[in-house]
């Protein structure tokens, strides 16, 4: 049985990371932002990447039945969703996606509903896409995001919303939305006549015993308005290798995405995110389940320690490996906090105001990195918002 190391943080430097890149030239920087972990990667994993080095020729190369199969096999043994072969659509990530869904099921001007704080790529897509970005405020309510479903309407009827795209599980909040929520979200689409998206990509990293439902397996009508956008990239940490999946059983709106897809060009994977989404599907599931555990003890940790020591709100996310941390409590400008984060800290998050106007006085934290890492960061932190510090 392998045994996995969830201890040793990787040395990125030189090695062209996004997430690393301000460090190469000051290496005191911890970046602690951009959903990117730093473990390292389990056997079969590696062993697939250097067989396709030892043993193919860098050619054109197409989707093998058995990649479907593990995709079939992993939707229905981890997420009771039973799907078919033609009801999934390859792609080279779920961001590119999001871009053909926009394109092709809604025109220039119409208007696309998001839930903020949110990814930022989403408001960029829409507005990039000559669309209307139409923003509903999440609610904070007993220390989580919580849907206002009144507005949610309103918006829908006042603002003519032809599609919604939703985050699930959401991000940067970490909510993992209940079946009632998803049901009540769907028919509100059904009455209203709105298309929805839901980006999925979290969906296997939910925690602290939550259950992550996905949005076509809540009612089954639901199928018909909706496109679901998963991958292995974001569990697996393999998201420079290139491949996410579509699911689009409704055969309108599929004919409409593969459209617009191969308009774009979008329809090649590369062959590594081809064997490498198919290796982390089929071998895995053990490491994901120890990760799981690992990133429960680095939140839990973040939880205590920020809330004993500063007066940083903390949000515990229920899914996800990322951390939503509020900085209001301070009276400072969101300037001067990511300031002091990042010149007296010397930890870099994530900008709270790229999610929304409601991460102002806000950053996001991720914690898929060694223990003694979150210790490191966590402890900088408080040295610098604790308690006496002003």
């Amino acid at each position: 049985m392998e045994v996995f190391d969830f201890t040793t943080r990787p040395n990125r430097l030189g090695q062209h990371s996004e997430k690393w890149k301000k460090s190469e030239a000051n290496p005191d920087l911890l970046q602690m932002w951009v959903a990117d972990m730093d473990f390292l990667p389990f056997k079969e994993l590696r062993d697939t990447v250097r067989r396709y080095a030892d043993e193919y020729v860098f050619g054109y190369t197409y989707a093998s039945d058995s990649l479907y199969q593990s995709i079939i096999d992993w939707e229905k043994t981890e997420h009771d969703y039973a799907i078919k072969r033609e009801d999934i659509v390859l792609i080279e990530g779920v961001v590119p996606a999001i871009s053909i869904a926009v394109q092709a099921l809604t025109n220039e001007g119409d208007a696309i509903l998001i839930n903020t704080p949110v990814y930022p790529p989403f408001a960029r897509t829409v507005k990039l896409n000559q669309r209307t970005l139409v923003t509903n405020s999440l609610m904070k309510k007993n220390g989580r995001f919580e849907l206002d479903l009144d507005q949610l309407e309103k918006d829908f009827v006042k603002e003519d919303v032809k599609l919604y795209i939703l985050c699930s599980p959401h991000n940067p909040g970490g909510r993992v939305w209940s079946k009632e929520e998803l049901t009540a979200i769907g028919r509100l689409c059904q009455k209203h006549g709105v298309l929805l998206v839901s980006d999925e990509i979290h969906q296997d990293l939910v925690l602290f015993g939550h259950q992550h439902h996905s949005f076509n397996t809540v009612q089954s009508d639901f199928k018909d308005f909706t496109i679901i956008l998963s991958s292995a990239t974001k569990t697996f940490n393999i998201a420079g290798t290139k491949n996410s999946f579509a699911i689009i059983e409704n055969k309108d709106l599929r004919k409409r995405f593969v459209r617009q897809q191969l308009a774009h060009n979008h329809h090649e994977i590369s062959t590594v995110g081809l064997l490498a989404t198919e290796a982390a599907l089929s071998y895995g599931k053990p490491w994901l389940e120890e990760l799981r555990s690992v990133l429960e003890k680095n939140i839990e940790y973040v939880m205590d320690n920020l809330g004993t020591h500063t007066k940083i709100e903390v949000m515990k996310p229920e899914g996800t490996y990322l951390v939503w941390l509020d900085f209001s409590a301070y009276n400072l400008s969101h300037e001067e906090i990511h300031e002091k984060l990042r010149e007296e800290a010397r930890v870099v998050l994530n900008d709270g105001l790229t999610f929304g106007k409601e991460g102002d006085s806000h950053a996001r934290l991720n914690v898929a990195t060694p223990f003694e890492t979150v210790k490191e960061v966590c402890e900088r932190i408080v040295r610098v918002f604790g308690e006496g510090s002003f």
